[in-house]
């Protein structure tokens, strides 16, 4: 059955790998427009987030947020965009907008008589303009047992406080890690696949974050 889709996103990134029909001016939102048209070729899913044309630059914050909420409320699945200039570091997190539509996302919220339930979580990780994941992902960390790292200080506060939240996590048995094992399994409410990954089958990690939402009572979800 069809979702409906959101997508977090910092529009401007131009810290992402070009795509080969924008180049050097390939940013974040270019991205999205990816998504939209693997939706769109798709059987079932629908796009709920803003469209390229869509600007909300005059608007004012409390606009956005209205207009942001409405299309967050009718969906089912955020999709949130790592990318390496996503923060502004210049800004406090609470008043940039990746942070706000992650906590309203991860929300019940009432409109109208009608209510909605916390959306399924879903980060694909960007290549940066070097096609890396590094700036995030660290492969094959360790010698024995090959499991990553994620540089999980690189993130917002939201999403690195609704990551290895299960509740009862499953631990490798490599004797590699001392008092510290690495998880494994569906360890994070908000799922990660990288970018190379997401787009050879979109469907399957979706799929994902759905199976985890059915599970939500096994993780402890941070709202703000």
């Amino acid at each position: 059955m069809g979702k409906k889709i959101f997508v977090s996103y910092k529009y401007s990134d131009g810290n992402v790998q070009a795509l080969p029909r924008h180049r050097f001016d390939t940013t974040a939102r270019h991205y999205v427009d990816e998504i939209n048209a693997l939706i769109e070729n798709g059987e079932d899913h629908i796009y709920k987030g803003e469209n390229d044309g869509e600007s909300m630059v005059t608007l004012k914050d409390s606009t956005i947020g209205s207009k942001l909420g409405d299309k967050i409320f009718d969906s089912s699945v955020t999709i949130v965009l790592i990318s390496e200039g996503m923060k502004n570091p210049l800004v406090q997190e609470q008043e940039q907008w990746m942070p706000w539509e992650i906590s309203y996302s991860l929300r019940q919220q009432s409109r109208g008589g009608n209510n909605s339930k916390t959306n399924a979580m879903l980060a694909v990780v960007l290549p940066n303009r070097q096609g890396q994941y590094d700036y995030f992902i660290r492969e094959n960390a360790c010698p024995v047992c090959n499991c990553r790292i994620l540089k999980t200080d690189f993130l917002f506060q939201i999403l690195r406080d609704n990551m290895f939240n299960i509740i009862t996590p499953t631990l490798s048995t490599c004797n590699n890690h001392g008092v510290k094992p690495p998880y494994w399994g569906y360890s994070s409410y908000i799922h990660l696949v990288k970018w190379i990954d997401f787009i050879a089958d979109m469907d399957e990690y979706i799929n994902i974050a759905l199976s985890i939402r059915n599970n939500i009572n096994r993780y402890t979800l941070v709202l703000c």
